[in-house]
């Protein structure tokens, strides 16, 4: 399962948000470093389909989709060099497939901030500033390594200097590796660098608070291609308290809708560029995340490893023509239901069947 990281400054909600995206309790406290090892858990994927696939097949079972969060501890001005819990801080970060960088937008007197106060830009700054300074550390040590060989006529260590070059001109002038070309974010893939993964931005508000901090974030994500999410993380941890329905008839009464918390998890979904598909055997429907780009064998693997090594076909329906068949056996009538073989790559709202030998 591919991991989401929540990073950020100390004190900008990281926690809450970890605590209120996987119901895990995990300690929260108005002063730095409360969070010093990570924290692990698993947040659920909303996705209405499987209620409408459950009804359809009568499953007495729904398993939704899921993807690991992990809570990081903050980040600090001088990081890179080890500052606060930096080196460990990277290492974790380095792990992670997506970022929910959570910025502080609220202020309060008896929470602190290791800045002196809140400013939303700047703290944004900060963090990146750091990952963009340990990634040029990391590629001028690679370079230190590769140099020698490029020297002496080495054409794949030429070509790695080159895509090192390229990246490490980009990271001086403070734009991270996911902005640079296919071709050389793959050449340096495996230095797994820290501006090399998507992120997005959660700006933590207090409650009712909609100010210009707000649209500058907002102005900056779009700017940068990066998705934003406002939300009142206190809010939305004490909601977990209530009943359901209470929570609801809350959200309704306040005007806000759907949960932010369901978009923080739909965004990490989206970051991780995830695909999912269905299978609705054995009185159950589940829902599994996949990859975009994976092979009919490999999504079968996700299910379980023999279905990989003895797999003969997919039988694939999409979910719209599934739903509007109202029956697997209506849709295979009315020649809706493919068979797929080994290529196939999977796409978002497949249900499949898979046929394996055992």
């Amino acid at each position: 399962m591919l991991s989401v990281g929540i990073v950020g400054l100390p004190n900008a909600g990281k926690s809450t948000l970890f605590r209120a995206l996987t119901r895990a309790r995990v300690p929260v406290a108005p002063y730095p470093f409360t969070t010093v090892d990570p924290n692990t858990g698993v947040a659920v994927v909303p996705d209405d389909r499987l209620d409408v696939l459950a009804r359809m097949t009568g499953a007495e079972r729904v398993v939704p989709a899921t993807v690991r969060v992990v809570d990081i501890a903050g980040l600090v001005r001088g990081a890179h060099h080890g500052e606060g819990l930096g080196n460990r801080f990277l290492a974790h970060v380095r792990e992670m497939a997506a970022l929910l960088h959570v910025v502080r937008a609220f202020h309060h007197p008896e929470v602190a901030h290791v800045e002196g106060h809140p400013d939303p830009l700047r703290d944004i700054e900060v963090v990146e500033t750091e990952l963009l300074l340990a990634d040029l550390e990391t590629v001028q040590r690679r370079m230190e390594r590769v140099e020698p060989r490029a020297r002496t006529g080495d054409a794949q260590a030429r070509a790695e200097r080159v895509a090192l070059e390229e990246v490490a001109r980009a990271l001086d002038a403070g734009r991270p590796a996911r902005t640079l070309p296919g071709g050389v974010r793959e050449a340096l893939r495996p230095l797994r660098l820290l501006t090399d993964k998507p992120v997005a931005y959660v700006v933590n508000v207090a409650e009712g608070q909609s100010d210009g901090a707000v649209q500058a974030v907002r102005a900056l994500g779009e700017a940068r291609g990066v998705p934003v999410v406002v939300a009142c993380l206190k809010l939305e941890d004490e909601l977990l308290d209530l009943p359901e329905d209470e929570a609801r008839a809350y959200r309704n009464v306040a005007g806000l809708g759907e949960g932010v918390l369901d978009q923080v998890v739909r965004t990490g979904y989206r970051l991780l560029d995830l695909v999912t598909f269905f299978t609705t055997e054995s009185r159950e429907v589940r829902a599994w995340p996949v990859p975009r780009g994976t092979r009919a064998p490999q999504a079968a693997g996700v299910i379980h490893s023999d279905m990989e090594r003895g797999f003969v076909r997919a039988e694939v329906v999409a979910f719209d023509d599934l739903v509007r068949a109202g029956s697997w056996e209506a849709a295979w009538q009315a020649g809706k239901v493919r068979l797929e073989g080994r290529d196939y790559q999977v796409r978002e709202g497949d249900v499949i069947t898979f046929r394996f030998h055992a």
